[in-house]
């Protein structure tokens, strides 16, 4: 690939990364789902074992698609009290890197920032963010996911109810 091309190529996985964030923020989860492929992995390990594996560690989350639409529909409802009011989310992405592993995906790793406010209280949640990406018709489909933060714990901040 080009220089070109690899420039053109970044750009579009940020603005990929970029409507990501942005449905989040919203609380766009129905449409913030939609950009999963049907066999999508979304993982976010513990703050104390970040390289932890879900088939042998306890993480945070470790949904496939099905759970991943079973948390976006409690969290749209009346019975998800974390997020009632929901908090209000602010989401930064940086340090986008971007490597083709094959014609069909991308890997890609980026920084993230996410200010939460919530109650009166703000709290920022610091970490990385990896993906297997997987080309659709012109664009990008999510086929895996995994969210490390690198808080030492969660107790100042109380959740990941917010979806990192």
């Amino acid at each position: 690939m080009t220089a070109l091309g690899r420039c053109a190529l970044s750009g579009m996985v940020e603005e990929f990364l970029f409507r990501e964030a942005a449905l989040l923020d919203d609380w766009k989860l129905e449409e913030w789902i939609g950009l999963f492929t049907e066999d999508a992995r979304y993982v976010v390990p513990s703050t104390d074992l970040p390289e932890g594996d879900p088939g042998r560690d306890l993480v945070f989350i470790d949904d496939d698609i099905v759970r991943l639409r079973a948390r976006v529909t409690r969290l749209n409802s009346r019975h998800s009290h974390r997020e009632r009011p929901r908090s209000r989310t602010r989401r930064f992405v940086s340090n986008v890197r971007v490597e083709e592993t094959d014609e069909e995906h991308l890997s890609v790793r980026a920084n993230v920032l996410v200010y939460r406010f919530r109650s009166g209280e703000g709290a920022p949640y610091v970490g990385a963010i990896e993906y297997t990406l997987r080309r659709e018709g012109g664009d990008f489909r999510i086929a895996y996911r995994r969210a490390v933060l690198d808080l030492e714990d969660l107790s100042w901040h109380g959740a990941v109810s917010i979806i990192i």
